[in-house]
């Protein structure tokens, strides 16, 4: 039997356009909440979306992760066990996943927070002193928006005009009165 690809482009080799995201920090600095905000944009983009927690039993102060895929085509499987751009909050989630990011990948990374040294010269790494703009911004605990921003112009996948409306079916009504506070961070974060 001959095959038959709807995906592949005539089997060119071409991939349909793809990215693998992994936000990962402490529970708490918001890694859930970015990744739900990049899943809803891609959702509102008319992307295929994955969107995978992971955190430890304690959620506040315990390690936790986020894995997002947004895709053009079929999501075979949630997980993200390699990825394009890994966005790291932490020491712990940046030697934990540093390695996992494809060559020719992104590391954003809070330089706040972070201090180490680049082990690979295959990545593009952006050190963001994330913590500190937000505390200096009048935006303090929002450094993972001011990440999350900066992706955005990084990836150039996803149009910056749908944060507002991500954002809306993100947040949750008892923390509605974080909604402009939270766009100004990812402005930050964008014009960096």
């Amino acid at each position: 039997m001959g095959h038959t690809c709807t995906n592949c482009k005539g089997c060119a080799g071409t991939k349909p356009a793809e990215k693998r995201i992994l936000i990962a920090g402490f529970g708490g600095q918001g890694a859930l909440f970015t990744g739900r905000v990049l899943a809803n944009m891609g959702m509102l983009h008319g992307l295929n979306v994955s969107w995978m927690p992971s955190y430890g039993a304690e959620m506040r102060g315990g390690t936790t992760n986020c894995g997002v895929i947004l895709s053009e085509s079929e999501i075979g499987s949630p997980t993200v066990p390699v990825m394009d751009v890994l966005e790291a909050m932490n020491i712990p989630s940046l030697i934990k996943f540093e390695h996992k990011v494809v060559p020719g990948g992104v590391i954003l990374y809070d330089s706040s927070i972070i201090d180490k040294a680049h082990e690979r010269d295959d990545v593009t790494y952006y050190p963001i002193p994330a913590t500190q703009l937000a505390f200096d911004n009048g935006v303090p605990g929002l450094g993972n928006l001011i990440m999350m921003g900066k992706m955005l112009a990084v990836m150039g996948f996803l149009p910056r005009e749908l944060v507002p409306a991500a954002m809306q079916s993100s947040v949750p009504a008892r923390r509605k009165d974080m909604y402009d506070a939270n766009l100004k961070a990812i402005d930050l974060g964008y014009a960096l």
